[in-house]
């Protein structure tokens, strides 16, 4: 189908394009960008008064299938990620079974694919089973489609596992994901600080955070592979990650939504919906995080969307499961964040657009060159939406299978900027509000 976008604000950030123009759409690619004169389409889609926007990336959300479909089906979520304005995801490999056979990769990537919904690129368990010990084949689990490799929130307590599997992927140039976070530190359910004393809760130190931070750079010298730090949640953090980038160690960083609005105090009176991985900690970190973004050091914004079944939330708060839904509130978050710190629409919007692309480098082939974009020849991923309106959260109206979030309106009285009107997805309409002729 031939579409045209009319009359929309049209922010490519990776190029510094922001003007209002015309995108002609064909074959899946953006044949034009500017003024349509000719271009004889099949739809035609009025984007005045919104901004056409390349569709969003982002490096962390679990689908849940395959193994706990009871928490999310593809359909579902695949559905919110367009819902959200979402056209490529990463999703972590401690799926069950666990991404660790070349087999399992290309199952979920054709379900992914049939679904027309988002671009799907998973990441291959670092070691087998995620047990820390053996280490997968990354090679054949490249060959599948897996674009990098990463151990999701398990720790390698093994340091001479972690030293060659940043080896072995460093020969292939393959980027490792790591969270970081000391096995023996981490096993609390709350940051550790005045609330979680207040309330009871085991806490989780910084330098769980730290100690890992620590570990991970001086293999890094030791190896030059190339790491990718998922969920960044300290100013202790930050302060680390700042030197050595300073330092020139090939490694980039993101930061959950729910880490860069929230703090510890938001947990109230033990809230479960506020129970995430990694725990929200105190302002201070919430200000370092939130300025760290904003200046480069840490490299993209994620939804860590896990959504999570009524049954494991509904529990006392050190026994609920961790987690939230957010891939509908990414590009909200976004935008908020973008507001509170000044730094205007372009910059804010790269934050979930080209910049997450650069994190995945080549690892996704030619895509590389357009995803995150929009650029004459590109794949046609857009994210349309009204920057006008504002919305609040009601979990039940969220496409996602899981319906807790720290975001919801009642619990927060928070109020969000922005909503999706359509996602186009290799030209294919994804998503398409009802106001949106």
């Amino acid at each position: 189908m031939k579409i045209l976008i009319r009359n929309g604000r049209v922010i490519d950030p990776a190029s510094g394009r922001d003007e209002v123009a015309d995108i002609a759409i064909a074959s899946g690619r953006i044949v034009s960008m500017g003024r349509a004169t000719d271009f004889q389409a099949d739809r035609t889609l009025d984007a005045s008064g919104l901004v056409v926007a390349p569709g969003l990336v982002d490096l962390a959300a679990r689908l849940r299938e395959p193994g706990r479909e009871h928490e999310g089906l593809l359909e579902s979520e695949l559905a919110a990620a367009a819902a959200g304005g979402v056209t490529s995801l990463v999703c972590p490999p401690d799926t069950d079974p666990v991404l660790d056979e070349p087999g399992l990769v290309e199952m979920l990537k054709f379900r992914a694919r049939k679904l027309s919904r988002c671009r799907l690129f998973p990441l291959g368990a670092l070691t087998r089973g995620l047990a820390g010990t053996a280490l997968t084949e990354m090679a054949e689990l490249s060959a599948a489609g897996c674009v990098g490799y990463a151990q999701a929130d398990v720790a390698i307590t093994d340091t001479q596992v972690l030293m060659r599997a940043l080896q072995y992927a460093g020969t292939y140039g393959y980027t490792v994901w790591l969270r970081p976070l000391d096995a023996w530190l981490g096993k609390g359910v709350a940051a550790a600080g005045a609330v979680a004393t207040r309330l009871g809760l085991a806490g989780v130190p910084v330098v769980a955070e730290t100690v890992a931070l620590h570990t991970i750079f001086d293999l890094v010298r030791a190896t030059r592979s190339r790491v990718h730090l998922c969920r960044i949640s300290s100013a202790a953090g930050v302060a680390l990650l700042r030197a050595a980038k300073a330092e020139g160690l090939p490694v980039t960083a993101d930061v959950s939504i729910n880490s860069l609005h929230l703090t510890d105090v938001d947990i109230g009176y033990f809230n479960a919906d506020m129970r995430l991985n990694p725990p929200l900690r105190q302002g201070a970190d919430r200000d370092a995080l939130r300025a760290a973004l904003a200046d480069g050091t840490i490299d993209a914004l994620v939804s860590d969307h896990d959504p999570v079944a009524e049954d494991m939330k509904n529990l006392p708060f050190g026994e609920a499961e961790p987690g939230a839904t957010g891939l509908e509130l990414l590009l909200s978050l976004a935008l908020r964040w973008g507001q509170d710190s000044g730094i205007g629409l372009p910059a804010t919007l790269a934050r979930v657009t080209c910049e997450p692309v650069r994190v995945l480098g080549d690892a996704i082939g030619s895509l590389a060159n357009s995803a995150g974009r929009l650029v004459e020849g590109g794949v046609a991923d857009v994210c349309i939406f009204d920057p006008a309106t504002e919305w609040t959260v009601t979990p039940g109206a969220l496409a996602s299978q899981g319906k807790h979030t720290p975001f919801a309106f009642a619990a927060t009285g928070m109020a969000l900027p922005g909503r999706v009107r359509a996602t186009l997805v290799a030209g294919t309409l994804a998503y398409q509000a009802a106001a949106l002729a």
